[in-house]
């Protein structure tokens, strides 16, 4: 792979420059259309890969293991409820166990902030944070910016604003799409509820300077302009008794009905990391129109992760 890439590890996307960014999307259009011509080359045979979740997941889990079998190699997966997870066996010995028994690459979810960090200490192969707390998620924040990419240029979205709308105090997703987007130049609004804003400016704070990132409760202002809105889901797991507004209540004055796109950004696409609770953040009409990308979003999880996946490979050599 191109010495452009250096990193063993994916833990978050604050590593990597413009650069680096640029080459793994220009590699995952290449992804895209080998795979599609059925002509990728194996850069994962004779290697494993495990997908250790510790957390439940659809999307992510299955487009890793669509995106290591597609480059050649062997898939394991371990869930906290069949395995030893589920018997008090910490995340450390969990990966020094897959390490004694060959394993090449980990995609770990995990509900502790710096898990996926703590398990590069403890094997020898590559590892990827497929989600941890609310921490970072740098595979979504990647195929968030290659669907943008797709859909606004890629020299379209320097200076383009997005809206993202939610949860941003619990959101993984947010921390590594801000420090992404913000990295090629994307001009990002976040809005939410007060509670779910809270903590967050202490995060935001620490970003580089010169970075575009304005902080708001005002939803019209937020979207007035936008290319893109990103709705975050509601994360209820995460709130444990947070005074946060009810579903319907959110729904009611921070759902993204298509009468607030119309009047703020009546020609910016939708999107959401899933999974959605239809109806909360977007009624079906947004979530399923043709405005959304979301499925494009979920597709195109497979592509980026293949071309991490190959450029980590590409550190052995």
């Amino acid at each position: 792979m191109s010495a452009a890439w250096t990193h063993r590890h994916l833990i978050d996307v604050d590593i990597l420059t413009a650069d680096e960014l640029t080459l793994v999307l220009d590699l995952a259009r290449s992804m895209s259309a080998s795979r599609a011509a059925g002509t990728t080359e194996p850069v994962l045979h004779h290697q494993t890969m495990a997908t250790v979740f510790a957390e439940a997941s659809t999307r992510t889990r299955t487009s890793f293991q669509l995106a290591a079998r597609a480059l050649g190699g062997d898939v394991v997966s371990i869930e906290a409820a069949t395995s030893s997870l589920s018997k008090g066996e910490s995340i450390i010995d969990t990966v020094r166990t897959l390490d004694a028994l060959g394993v090449g690459v980990i995609a770990i979810r995990h509900p502790d902030d710096g898990a996926a960090r703590v398990a590069t200490d403890h094997f020898r192969g590559h590892v990827v944070n497929a989600g941890d707390g609310s921490h970072a998620h740098p595979t979504q924040a990647l195929l968030d910016l290659y669907t943008l990419t797709e859909h606004l240029g890629a020299d379209g979205i320097r200076g383009s604003k997005i809206c993202i709308v939610g949860d941003l105090v619990h959101s993984r997703v947010a921390r590594s799409g801000i420090w992404a987007l913000t990295t090629m130049g994307m001009d990002v609004w976040v809005t939410g509820p007060r509670e779910f804003l809270a903590g967050f400016e202490t995060w935001a704070a620490e970003l580089p300077a010169g970075r575009r990132l304005t902080i708001t409760d005002d939803l019209g202002a937020g979207m007035r302009g936008a290319a893109a809105v990103m709705a975050l889901r509601v994360q209820r797991e995460r709130l444990h008794g947070s005074a946060a507004p009810t579903e319907a209540g959110y729904a009611v004055a921070w759902g993204i009905t298509e009468a607030r796109l119309v009047a703020a950004c009546p020609d910016a696409i939708v999107m959401h990391p899933g999974p959605v609770n239809v109806g909360v953040e977007l009624p079906d009409d947004v979530a399923s129109g043709p405005r959304s990308v979301i499925t494009c979003q979920v597709a195109n999880g497979v592509p980026v992760r293949m071309a991490v996946l190959a450029l980590l490979a590409g550190t052995d050599a």
